[in-house]
Parts: structure tokens; C-alpha cells; sequence
């Protein structure tokens, strides 16, 4: 005997099935290879041509072939099965072959269980709000699809989709208070395989000609900050990234080692500040220059970059505080100086014999001078300098005279260091975007920067930005205006209208707010929200009670709304139907398809003893059926009443 599930599938629900697999698969073909998308559209066209034309389904051996093909291109693409996209696109091959196999209830409800599987896996991906807008339609589709596949048959699918859009609706409360009340944790709630954040662009701990120029053409967000003050001049916003000292000729490097905290001197009031931070898998918190108070869990290294104990590999908010005005390390260590004049031997000689020539009878804050007078001169701020020779320095001062910030900054530390002035290249963003509507600084990959440090006697590591001696404006105003027209920047940059400026600033306001109070939600988060209501120490016990009870409550108002809403029965047919059990238990079998004269005859031919006591109910029945005495329900319920039991 088959069950429910073994039965044949309804060939009416197989373009449910079709719809609720391209919803839950279609976003993933901007993260997977080409030849992966196009094998899932074609299994899905297949399909859907097969239910067009009421073909046979194809040979399960030939899909099995198909999935082993699938499978070792994977294994091809990824190098493994496992992981975050090699897994993902398992699944989406899965999905779309499923759909070449729907011959039973079961496989309908395998496809559907996939889909809501899939669902998760997007988040994998993007937290943002279009996300969570498909994934809720296709949540309501794929329930609707389960309805379909399970309820009325003749339903229409408006009142499908009407069925399932109620019973999402009724799943928000419950949402909200798992949201709010379930235990956080901090990190993800499950650990994410190796290959989970990969591919995610931000400011690298190398640098070398082209580097910060390639992360400049990004529009993408790298933080948003929000002063608990007045918002500083844009001058003076160099979030500090990476200290590079080591220098092979062609690329610059942090030092390896664990040196001794700063010795900062701070000459103005520290300001305070909140900084999000998007996940750049990297531990710099990329601090306002200079870090005066950090979060818990961070530290500050001899080079004044603020460092998080853990890899930054989720978005996170930080307190911090910074003081804009200061010195650090007026009394260096020698070996530091030391190691900040170093160069590759034999490289560059140009450049050392310019540096030498200054060096003659000239202060260290001369030599600073000419190398900024000299890049005020003949030379060009671009995202597109030409390629360099081997002695990349020389060949960027004495013949190109065209390069991005890194250019300027690694020739000046080379030509500060040739000159006897110990020196060395810092990695960061400078300055950032004010949006009004939230009162956010939106720094993005596009203000990436790097800048020099250089040791001068009784004033410690000073900052030194070659690039504002060769556009001002890349420091007082920003990149966009810094840069020629033509130039390769992102189009939020480049488009400065007024009105897409304003719905630019609104939509990000919104996605801040999303990042903020949503995704934001954090253990330090929910703690402040359960000491509002009393709760200041709740621990999982305490908060899996209050998940109960609140879920409990929920339940018990959905139901009591749902009984409420019941619609009540006609009091007169209510009647019939206890006249009819009442015959029912004197052993007379009702007909449904019997009128109530015809009911009455035969009663009066099989028990004459109820004849005339049920001949009263069915006059009254009729009379307040079909008659307009306002006395006939009276009449009913006593005729019903006076039923031998």
C-alpha cells in the first residue's frame, strides 16, 4: 500500500517547483563560475520544456552521469567539495537536477527542503537588505509551493499565495522575539570553512607601485564613523593602517616583531569616537592618528597602529578616542632609526646622488622641503601611472613624473633615507564622506592612502604627505576632486550631482541603520536591551525561560485570535445536525443526499415511536430555514429538545 508521499505528483504543482528553484538558485550565479550557472539554467530549462511538452522524465542513469560530470568539474574549479562555494555549488546543481526527477509526492518535498536549505546559504554571501527582501519572497513562494502541493488542489494561486502570505505574516512575531531573546554569541553562529571570506577586497599589509591605486577603484565601504563631537577638518582624518619599514627595492613591508608600546605625548584634547568597521580580515582597527583609548581586547604597537586581538572577520563596532595633536617617540631606539635607513644595495642610484647632493650643509627639515618642492613641480596625481623599470624610484622621479599616493610616498622615504633621515611608509585612509542624514563619516576603499613618517631630532616620528605637495586638494577635499577628469574611479565617486548625491546619502543611511540595529544586534547589544526590562545578568538559562515563556504567549494569542476569528455556524443548521445525531443514536442511518420530508417518512416507516416528535422538528427546521417567523429558532431548538435520547 503506498502512502501520501509515494503518490504520483499533481502535474499542475511542477510550475511551483520550477518557479521556487529559480528563486532560491538565480543569486548565486553572480558567485559561481560561468559554466556552473549556465549547467544549472540549462537542467532548469530541460525542465521546464519536459512539462511543457508532458515528456518522459529522462533516464535516471543519464542523470547520474550528470552528476558526476557536475561533481568533478566542482572538484576542477575549487580543488575540493568541501567549503563555502564548493558547497554552495553542490547544492545549486542539486537543486536544478532535482527537477529532472519529480515523479512522486517525495521527490516534490525534497525539492522544497532544498530550497528552504538554500535560503541560508545567501547569507554566506550578502546581509544586505535586497537580500533579505528575496530571500522573504522566496520563503513565501517555496511555502506557498508546500501549500500547493499539500492543501486544495482547486485552489487558485492567488489564493495560494494568499494562504502562505498569512502564515509568514504569523511567523514575524515569532522571528522577532527568537531575534531578540535567543543567546548571542559573538563571531557567527557556526563556524565558517576556511575559503568563507575569500576573495574580500581591503587595505593590504604590502604595498607596491599600483597596489593602493587598484584599491582606490573600489567604491565599497571600508568604515563608517561617528564623532561623538564636532567632525574634525578633513585634513587632519588619517585613519592609521599598516607601518611599513622594509623596503626589497620594489615593495614595502611591516616590520616583524613585537616592539614596545609608544611613548605619545598628546598636545590636544582627545576626541571620541565610534568607528564600524567593515571585515578586512586583518587585526588593525585603522585608528584616527593618534589613538588615545582603545576597546578592550586592543593594543597599540611602537609604530601607533591600533591592533584587535582577533582578525577582524565580521563587520564590528569600536569605542575609541584620538588625539590629533601629538608627538611619539622623541627619544628612539637606535636599532629603530637604524633599520629606518636602510635601502637595497646598489638600487636606485639617481635618486641617491639627488639625496646626497641635498645632504650637503642642509637640516633635516630642509631636505624635507626640497623633496616636497620637487614633487610640486613637474608631476602628475593619477590611478593610471606606466609601468617602471627596475630601479622603480628613478624611474618614477627622473623620467615618468606619474603615479598615485604610494609612488610619492615610497620615493620620499627613499630619498629621505638616502639623504641620513630615518624614515618610513604608512598605510591608511585619509579623510571621508559625511552623510547628513545619519551623521555618519562613510569611509570608503576609494580613500585609500599612504602617507611618510620621518624622525626628526626632539620632535619624534613626524607625518610627512607627499601627495598633498602634488594635489592639495586629494587632502582638503578628496579624491574626486584630486584626480583628472577621465580617471578610473567608482561611479559613487565620480557622480557629485545633487540629487543622486541625496538618494546615495539615503540609501546608505538606511543600510547604515540595517548594519547597525540589525545586523548589529551583538551580546553587548542585547545585554543593554534585557537590563531596560529588569534583566541586567540574564544568563542562556534565564533568557531560554524568557524565550519560552514569550513564545508560549505568542502562541496562546495566535490561538485565541484564531478562535476568534472561527466563523460561527448557522444556529439553525447547528440544530439540524443535533437532530440528526440524535436519530443517529436511535439507529436510523441518515442519507445525505435525503430532504428532511423524505428524512421524515422514512422515520415514520422505521420507528414510528419518533415519527411524530421528529415530524415537529422538521416543521420547524423548514419554517425557520426557508419562513420568516422570528419565533422559528424558538420553535426548533424546543422541537429538538423534546427528541427521545
Amino acid at each position: 500500500m503506498s502512502t501520501a508521499v509515494d503518490q504520483p505528483l499533481d502535474r499542475r504543482t511542477v510550475p511551483w517547483l520550477l518557479a521556487t528553484a529559480l528563486l532560491t538558485t538565480a543569486p548565486h550565479a553572480v558567485h559561481q563560475p560561468i559554466w556552473l550557472s549556465s549547467l544549472a539554467g540549462f537542467m532548469l530549462t530541460w525542465a521546464s520544456w519536459l512539462w511543457w511538452k508532458d515528456e518522459r522524465l529522462p533516464n535516471r542513469r543519464l542523470l547520474t552521469l550528470i552528476v558526476a560530470i557536475a561533481c568533478i568539474g566542482i572538484l576542477a574549479e575549487f580543488r575540493t567539495l568541501f567549503g563555502r562555494d564548493a558547497g554552495v555549488a553542490l547544492l545549486v546543481v542539486l537543486m536544478n537536477m532535482k527537477l529532472l526527477e519529480l515523479r512522486s509526492r517525495r521527490d516534490a518535498m525534497v525539492a522544497i527542503t532544498l530550497g528552504y536549505f538554500l535560503l541560508l546559504t545567501h547569507y554566506l554571501y550578502s546581509q544586505t537588505i535586497p537580500t533579505a527582501l528575496w530571500l522573504f519572497v522566496a520563503m513565501w513562494l517555496l511555502t506557498a509551493t508546500l501549500i500547493r502541493l499539500h492543501g486544495n488542489r482547486n485552489d487558485s494561486p492567488d489564493e495560494t499565495l494568499r494562504h502562505a502570505g498569512l502564515l509568514c505574516l504569523q511567523a514575524i512575531p515569532f522571528m522577532l522575539v527568537l531575534y531578540l531573546l535567543f543567546p548571542r554569541i559573538s563571531g557567527p553562529l557556526w563556524g565558517l570553512p576556511s575559503d568563507a571570506h575569500a576573495g574580500t577586497t581591503g587595505l593590504s599589509d604590502t604595498m607596491s607601485p599600483g597596489s593602493v591605486a587598484q584599491l582606490a577603484q573600489s567604491g565599497e565601504i571600508a568604515f563608517r564613523v561617528r564623532f561623538d563631537g564636532k567632525l574634525p577638518a578633513k585634513q587632519k582624518l588619517y585613519w592609521r593602517g599598516p607601518v611599513m619599514e622594509q623596503f626589497d627595492g620594489a615593495a614595502w613591508r611591516p616590520f616583524p616583531g613585537h616592539p614596545p608600546p609608544p611613548r605619545l605625548e598628546r598636545l590636544s584634547p582627545p576626541i571620541a569616537y565610534e568607528s564600524t568597521l567593515e571585515a578586512h580580515h586583518q587585526r588593525w582597527l585603522l585608528a584616527l592618528d593618534a589613538p588615545d583609548a582603545l576597546p578592550a581586547g586592543a593594543s597599540l604597537n611602537a609604530t601607533l597602529t591600533a591592533s584587535n586581538r582577533q582578525v577582524l572577520d565580521q563587520r564590528q563596532r569600536f569605542r575609541m578616542s584620538a588625539s590629533l595633536d601629538y608627538r611619539f617617540n622623541v627619544g628612539e631606539d637606535q636599532g629603530v632609526l637604524h633599520r629606518n635607513l636602510a635601502l637595497p644595495a646598489g638600487g636606485n642610484p639617481k635618486t641617491r646622488a639627488l639625496a646626497e647632493q641635498w645632504r650637503q650643509d642642509n637640516p633635516p627639515e630642509a631636505i624635507i622641503g626640497k623633496a616636497l618642492a620637487l614633487f610640486a613641480g613637474d608631476f602628475t596625481y593619477t590611478l593610471q601611472p606606466p609601468p617602471l623599470d627596475r630601479d622603480g624610484i628613478d624611474d618614477f622621479l627622473f623620467r615618468t613624473r606619474r603615479g598615485f599616493c604610494e609612488h610619492y610616498a615610497a620615493a620620499f622615504v627613499v630619498l629621505m633615507r638616502a639623504a641620513g633621515i630615518p624614515a618610513r611608509v604608512v598605510g591608511g585612509y585619509q579623510g571621508g564622506e559625511y552623510n547628513p542624514l545619519d551623521g555618519y563619516l562613510v569611509v570608503r576603499q576609494s580613500d585609500a592612502h599612504a602617507w611618510a613618517e620621518v624622525w626628526l631630532q626632539g620632535k619624534g616620528w613626524v607625518r610627512v604627505d607627499p601627495t598633498a605637495a602634488v594635489s592639495p586638494a586629494r587632502v582638503e577635499a578628496g579624491i574626486a576632486d584630486a584626480l583628472p577628469f577621465g580617471e578610473p574611479l567608482p561611479a559613487l565617486v565620480h557622480w557629485r550631482a545633487g540629487w543622486i548625491r541625496t538618494l546615495r546619502y539615503r540609501w546608505e543611511a538606511i543600510n547604515n541603520a540595517w548594519n547597525q540595529e540589525v545586523l548589529g544586534y551583538d551580546p553587548q547589544r542585547q545585554r543593554e536591551l534585557l537590563a531596560r526590562f529588569g534583566l541586567p545578568d540574564a544568563d542562556w538559562r534565564s533568557l531560554a525561560l524568557a524565550l519560552g515563556i514569550a513564545c508560549g504567549l505568542l502562541a496562546a494569542g495566535l490561538t485565541a485570535w484564531a478562535l476568534y476569528r472561527r466563523p460561527v455556524g448557522d444556529p439553525v443548521l447547528r440544530l439540524w445536525h443535533k437532530a440528526l445525531r440524535q436519530l443517529t443514536r436511535s439507529k436510523v442511518d441518515c442519507a445525505p443526499w435525503e430532504t428532511p420530508l423524505e428524512l421524515a417518512q422514512r422515520v415514520r416507516a422505521q420507528c414510528p415511536e419518533l415519527a411524530e416528535p421528529f415530524r415537529r422538528v422538521v416543521d420547524a427546521y423548514l419554517l425557520a430555514r426557508y419562513g420568516s417567523d422570528n419565533n422559528s429558532l424558538k420553535m426548533l431548538r424546543d422541537a429538538v429538545a423534546q427528541l427521545p435520547r
